[in-house]
């Protein structure tokens, strides 16, 4: 087996872009100081709205030739961040975009939403026992906000951590490994208000502003637990990141829009929610490192 660094992040999400928006930060320090970032994507994102005017053609109701492009715009996004092992689960369209919830691509074949949880754990579980994080990041069980394929994303990943620690399941796809802490992406709601009171006072190149509820994963800050970012490097290639994913992102300065034009603050420090093992900080402290407690196992 090859020797892997000491350091280990498995980060799970529905779609292209999701991971720059979440985690882009978080992503782009721990692989500056050489852990193993490893990136799973469940979708190829093929229903997504497509934002620039020129590239329309390749929407779903057109060509659907959009989810090959989200790919090449994940590679660009994961070169601006420095992370080299990114995969799609069970490999590029194995599983397709299932569209927004009461979508009729929610019960179509093949669309991730529609496949049974068991039947996509496996490639998860094969992937946690070949990269053994301490760590992995995924959505809540509401997926942040209620996407089906984020909902089926965290179902898949909390079910591949279970079914990757049990040496009885499946040895073909490696000896088993418990993962040692389990993250959910959050944002604390003050954090957010005052981004949008930033975003009112400064302005910017969208004509509308976003509400809270459209902001996946806001919580009390009570219920976050960690954060990591602060570092303007980091918080420059989260930005040029989330820039690559030009068919769904917009960035306009430290502001950015999906394809609703709605401004929201990007997010340069990121928050997290610890929900299975020991938090490695103080009592009544925030981590500000997600492998704080772990060892190199």
């Amino acid at each position: 087996m090859t020797e892997l660094p000491a350091r280990r992040l498995l980060l799970v999400h529905a779609h292209p872009d999701d991971e720059s928006i979440n985690n882009g930060a978080t992503m782009a320090r721990y692989a500056a100081e050489g852990a193993l970032v490893t990136l799973v994507t469940c979708t190829l994102g093929e229903e997504g709205e497509v934002i620039p005017p020129g590239l329309a053609h390749l929407a779903p109701d057109r060509e659907d030739r959009l989810g090959p492009h989200r790919a090449g715009e994940l590679a660009a996004a994961m070169a601006e961040l420095g992370v080299t092992d990114h995969r799609f689960l069970g490999g590029p369209g194995r599983f397709r975009d299932s569209g927004m919830r009461g979508a009729e691509q929610n019960e179509r074949p093949g669309a991730f939403w529609s496949t049974p949880v068991d039947e996509a754990a496996p490639y998860l579980v094969e992937i946690v026992r070949e990269t053994r994080p301490q760590v992995l990041v995924t959505y809540d069980p509401d997926g942040g906000y209620g996407h089906p394929d984020h909902i089926q994303a965290h179902r898949v990943a909390m079910r591949a951590a279970d079914l990757a620690a049990d040496p009885a399941y499946r040895p073909d796809l490696g000896p088993a490994h418990t993962i040692a802490k389990i993250y959910w992406n959050r944002v604390p709601r003050p954090v957010l208000e005052a981004g949008f009171a930033r975003l009112r006072a400064e302005g910017s190149a969208f004509p509308a502003v976003a509400a809270l509820s459209d902001v996946p994963g806001v919580v009390d800050e009570d219920r976050v637990t960690a954060e990591i970012g602060g570092h303007p490097a980091h918080a420059a290639r989260k930005t040029a990141a989330m820039a690559a994913h030009a068919t769904q992102v917009a960035v306009d300065g430290p502001f950015f829009a999906l394809s609703n034009d709605l401004g929201q603050p990007i997010l340069t420090t990121e928050y997290y929610e610890l929900v299975r093992g020991a938090s490695g900080a103080p009592a009544g402290e925030r981590e500000t490192d997600l492998f704080a407690g772990v060892s190199d196992r």
